[in-house]
């Protein structure tokens, strides 16, 4: 890629922009951002700021990210509008549908070069998961350009269809809060029998990093490893029992089958 366009250059845009600026050569980047104090704050990321939508900010992109707040996509959309000629558009804005975009920008749903994307928040350290969806009408260059730009914060899964982009906001996308939640929790618990702040902090997050690693590299699946830790009647079997009782499992699966229905409520909510 020579030259990307990002429209809105909030926390998410300024990562991809920071991952972006690793690759060797890295693409020229122009943003357009409205906010002043924004704008002050992108001029550390070596690129062309503009306050308003303009053609100057599109010309020649290879792409044009929309990275706007979900309710502000439709002015966003309008005021682009005018500038474009036909660029690839790939959509970070949770619970927007690609036929409101498509339908915003004045495009055929159908055959519209619209990726529509979910990042999540660990995108701002390089480690982040995007579930991508590119319609069949799209050629295979739009989808790997799509794939590569959001490789520029980490992993990439393309799913096959819209719907499935409610599910990866439920999974990966809010899955981080969840993750801090069980952070939270587990701190509680730490200084509850006796550790400083401190101590918790290093105890919990050391366990959860060398856990996870451990899931990544071991062919087993978590019940196994789950299996291997706990030992009939000691100590792990009376927390898991404490942990089986209260049905977190399923608070947690009943969690993401809550948020995939949100997103498909906000999606609908963004149609009408």
């Amino acid at each position: 890629m020579k030259k990307i366009c990002f429209v809105g250059g909030g926390n998410m845009a300024s990562a991809m922009l920071a991952g972006l600026r690793r690759e060797h050569p890295a693409p020229s980047c122009h943003v357009i951002e409205p906010y002043a104090p924004a704008r002050e704050k992108l001029t550390a990321l070596d690129v062309v700021v503009h306050a308003a939508a303009c053609r100057e900010a599109v010309d020649g992109a290879d792409v044009v990210v929309l990275a706007v707040k979900p309710q502000m996509l439709k002015q966003a959309c309008a005021e682009l509008l005018p500038h474009l000629q036909g660029e690839l558009i790939v959509s970070i804005a949770a619970g927007t549908r690609r036929a409101s975009i498509a339908r915003w920008l004045g495009a055929d749903p159908t055959s519209a070069r619209i990726v529509r994307t979910m990042p999540n928040t660990p995108a701002l350290i390089g480690q982040g998961i995007t579930g991508l969806f590119a319609p069949p009408s799209l050629s295979e260059a739009d989808v790997a350009t799509s794939t590569e730009l959001m490789r520029s914060t980490g992993a990439v899964v393309r799913v096959e269809s819209e719907a499935m982009i409610d599910a990866v906001t439920a999974v990966s996308g809010s899955g981080p809060a969840y993750v801090f939640h069980w952070i939270e929790s587990m701190l509680a618990a730490a200084k509850g029998v006796g550790f400083t702040d401190a101590d918790a902090r290093t105890l919990v997050l050391a366990t959860l990093k060398g856990a996870t690693a451990l899931a990544e590299a071991s062919d087993e699946s978590p019940a196994v490893l789950r299996e291997r830790v706990t030992s009939k009647g000691g100590t792990t079997a009376a927390g898991l029992a404490v942990i089986n009782e209260r049905g977190v499992q399923q608070a947690l699966i009943d969690a993401v089958r809550a948020a995939r229905d949100r997103g498909a409520e906000l999606g609908a909510m963004a149609d009408e």
